[in-house]
């Protein structure tokens, strides 16, 4: 008699803990895909102002710089993403300064996690090639993808 009623209790606390771990892991679930459909960016950034060229001006920084190369690495606390980036200017008439980037960090189905946007303090003449090492922003832990493209730069006729 008082077996079957011991054994009714057990029952009941494993139903319970069930339970719980259930509503657990449906809030996971629900954190998780929250996070994943949220955008992170705003929208896209303002137009910057250029360099006023001649109307004739053919100078084309984004199909003029060809990047080489690229490492994406983290710094020595593990914290922020640094990268090493080769690039080469194809142009044989013009020379780039304030070469303006945007980095991309993507997690799980390509979805962007971060998009940060900087310019390289390097120049570049007609057929220079270059590797710039820079400090980007915090390293997204969720990172499974990471995109470097060229954005724009200051034109000078050689």
């Amino acid at each position: 008699m008082f077996e079957l009623e011991q054994e009714q209790r057990k029952s009941g606390t494993g139903k319970y803990w069930l339970s719980a771990v259930i509503l657990a892991a449906l809030i996971v679930a629900g954190f998780v895909y929250y996070r994943t459909s949220k955008p992170t960016s705003k929208g896209p950034a303002p137009a910057t102002a250029s360099v006023a060229l001649p109307a004739n001006s053919n100078a084309d920084p984004v199909h003029d710089l060809k990047v080489l190369r690229t490492h994406l690495g983290k710094d020595a606390a593990g914290i922020t993403a640094v990268w090493s980036v080769s690039l080469q200017n194809k142009s044989q008439a013009y020379t780039y300064s304030n070469i303006r980037y945007e980095t991309k960090y993507l997690g799980a189905n390509n979805v962007p996690i971060l998009v940060n946007q900087g310019t390289l303090p390097v120049t570049l003449g007609p057929g220079e090639e270059t590797t710039s090492e820079f400090r980007d922003a915090l390293y997204p832990s969720d990172t499974v993808l990471y995109n470097f493209r060229i954005t724009g730069a200051t034109p000078a006729a050689r």
